[in-house]
């Protein structure tokens, strides 16, 4: 599969098949964030890769009432940083960016081996740090929920959520985000 059929093939599934999680996974996703550009190469991301049955049992009650699908999930990426830790040149602050890029790496990789990994916005950070023990200083920025995609639609979904999953949600026309050579309104 090459990087544009990943990215098309890419979506964000919510009904959810288990999947076996393997160390060796876990360093293949890692080794894409790893080998991502960085402003001055700082490498600002930090990931906590949860798998353990009972810690992501834990991790349910970080979930928002409209993910209780990412409860299926066979493991849940904590993505973290801290701006401190990244280039701020003047007002720029640039560590969001960057672990997104190195995020998007990753969910492109899983998706290249046939896996679901949808990030979302909808948990507490503050239960995330506190079931993981991470410090308050640290960002919790998204958590990544992975897992095999089911063509069974999950019984937990809103009709929002089950429409998504029959078909991909529109997307902006090209010209409505591209401008050439000047910003216009």
């Amino acid at each position: 599969m090459d990087v544009k059929e990943a990215i098309k093939k890419r979506r964000a599934y919510r009904s959810l098949l288990p999947v076996e999680i393997t160390k060796e996974l876990v360093i293949d996703l890692a080794e894409c964030a790893q080998i991502t550009a960085s402003c001055f190469n700082h490498q600002p991301w930090k990931y906590v890769f949860v798998y353990d049955k009972d810690v992501l049992l834990s991790m349910h009650e970080a979930l928002s009432s409209g993910n209780q699908w990412a409860k299926k999930a066979s493991m849940i990426i904590v993505v973290l940083g801290k701006k401190e830790d990244d280039c701020i040149i003047r007002d720029r602050i640039y560590y969001q960016f960057d672990i997104g890029m190195a995020t998007s790496a990753m969910i492109l990789r899983a998706t290249e081996l046939g896996l679901v990994a949808h990030p979302i916005a909808g948990y507490s950070p503050k239960k995330t740090r506190e079931v993981l023990g991470i410090p308050e200083d640290v960002d919790a920025i998204t958590l990544v929920i992975v897992g095999k995609h089911s063509d069974k639609i999950d019984l937990v979904l809103s009709e929002k959520q089950v429409e998504a999953e029959k078909q991909r949600p529109k997307r902006k026309e090209i010209d409505e985000f591209v401008y050439i050579n000047r910003y216009t309104k």
